[in-house]
């Protein structure tokens, strides 16, 4: 039996189950008079996208952080959500009064209300987020031209790294170890940021898949030529790559759950984009250009990069 991946799965629902084409977005958007009705749902796993050692807290504030990450992206602000979650009959009280106050602090950080939802029980633990906003407009992944500039919130490869960490799989110093395992356990959507700089973004997208998967993905939308030429990481994440004999540009491109934003925007709007950033407190790597073509290549590599980051049913 053929094993379809993610994206053949989205397609052969599309296909049968929707009328509408299929958006390519990182949420679903639809018309209320004048403005956009934006839509996400997204879905917590506890054996998938749990590591170890991450508190029930941080489990129920993570399953709302991959969807304020989207609106991040979109620049528009979550307003409300509701909230399913099914739990395994071994779960006590406590452990929901831990979940609970997670979602509480979410809820506080992110300013989304929680409107309510659904309880069921299962085998594990399983929490799916439905999150609603209201815009005049939506930053789409396509809208890249020939000359924009490529840039990125945050450092790449800590979340990769953290994650080999935790699961003992690799050595560290105490310095890089603490940052690249709270990028796991507590990573920060860029909300307040990609509220603030939409205006001037020509294209954006969340990069929680990987950071390659979601260059390959705008300039496949764009329909234009992705060419990088500096990495958005630290010397921190070189010198871990070197103890491990571990290859940085696999870290930095390949990983997954960064909820950082992917940028492209006029040459002369960088520096506003830059100002506010700084406002926000949000680091921003300027790693590129657009140019006419297609594909995504790193300075001085003949071959393209290749969508290696995260993907359902195939990982």
């Amino acid at each position: 039996m053929t094993r379809l991946d993610e994206k053949q799965i989205i397609s052969l629902f599309q296909r049968i189950v929707s009328n509408r084409k299929h958006t390519h977005e990182d949420v679903e958007t639809f018309r209320i008079g004048r403005k956009f009705g934006v839509l996400k749902t997204d879905t917590l796993v506890f054996s998938t996208d749990v590591p170890p050692g991450m508190k029930l807290e941080d489990v129920a504030r993570k399953s709302v952080v991959a969807c304020v990450s989207d609106f991040a992206a979109k620049g528009v602000r979550p307003l409300y959500c509701l909230v399913s979650i099914s739990i395994p009959r071994s779960f006590s009280r406590s452990h929901i009064l831990r979940l609970a106050r997670g979602f509480r602090t979410a809820s506080k950080e992110f300013g989304v209300r929680i409107l309510g939802g659904d309880t069921n029980e299962a085998k594990e633990l399983v929490i799916s987020v439905t999150m609603f906003g209201v815009a005049d407009k939506i930053v789409r992944r396509s809208g890249a031209k020939a000359g924009d500039s490529i840039l990125v919130t945050g450092r790449f490869g800590r979340t990769s790294a953290g994650l080999e960490i935790i699961l003992g799989k690799r050595k560290s110093d105490k310095k890089f170890a603490s940052l690249a395992k709270r990028s796991v356990y507590h990573a920060v959507p860029r909300l307040e940021f990609g509220i603030d700089a939409a205006k001037y973004m020509t294209s954006a997208m969340d990069s929680s898949d990987g950071l390659s998967t979601t260059l390959v993905e705008m300039s496949a939308q764009s329909k234009k030529k992705f060419l990088i030429v500096k990495l958005p990481a630290d010397t921190a994440l070189d010198k871990f790559a070197r103890m491990n004999s571990m290859n940085p540009l696999s870290l930095i491109f390949n990983g997954g759950e960064e909820y950082e934003i992917v940028i492209t925007a006029r040459q002369k709007d960088v520096i506003r984009i830059k100002q506010i950033a700084k406002k926000n407190g949000v680091p921003l790597t300027e790693i590129g250009h657009v140019q006419n073509g297609s594909g995504v290549f790193l300075q001085g590599h003949k071959a393209p990069i290749r969508d290696l980051g995260w993907k359902h049913f195939s990982n």
